[in-house]
Parts: structure tokens; sequence; C-alpha cells
């Protein structure tokens, strides 16, 4: 399985989100060549969960247009570490994280 957020892309449709749980968790946005522009996480201030939390940055990242999720009650460890996996991988943040402060640990996948 590894650490990797590794389910099939979604396409960011009404139905699509209609279709998400109101449940804690973390999920992904992509552009059409399926690079991460955002990483974000449904917490306890998320009032449904992954159905808001993922239409909530849809409207912020005009680019992406699919998403992939995982349901989770340790969201922001989850969180944290997909975000260090992508620098690992990429060697910054996807654009839509850019500008958030927070401090990451390193990660080195195998």
């Amino acid at each position: 399985m590894g650490i990797r957020l590794a389910k099939p892309w979604t396409p960011l449709s009404s139905d699509a989100m209609r279709a998400l749980p109101g449940q804690l968790g973390v999920f992904e946005l992509a552009d059409g060549e399926s690079r991460v522009v955002h990483i974000g996480y449904a917490g306890g201030h998320s009032l449904f969960g992954l159905r808001s939390a993922v239409d909530t940055a849809r409207r912020q990242h005009r680019g992406a247009i699919k998403f992939r999720y995982e349901v989770t009650m340790q969201y922001l460890t989850r969180y944290q570490e997909l975000l260090m996996l992508h620098h690992a991988d990429h060697g910054a943040l996807p654009q839509g994280n850019a500008g958030e402060r927070m401090r990451l640990g390193r990660l080195s996948p195998l």
C-alpha cells in the first residue's frame, strides 16, 4: 500500500461533490496532467467534512479538474505526511500550498 495517496483520480463534478462523505480526511486536487496543485484536509471545523472542504478548495484552485481523497481521523498527521512526500518527490510544495506557513519534517520515501 505505501504512504502515497494511490486512489484513482475523480473528475471535479457536481455529482462527485454530492457523493463525497461528510467525514474527516485528506484530499489532493490535480490539473489535467495529474499534477497535484493542492493538498488539503477536512478537519473538525469543516462543516460537512470532505464534501465542503473539497468544494471550497475547488473554487480557490481553478486549474484543478480532478481529485482523490482518503477518509482518516488522523487528518492533520496525514496532511503533513502528504505535504512532506510531495516535497520529497518534487522539491517543493504544491502550488496551492506554497504560501502556507508550517514547519514540516523531512520524509525519505523508498
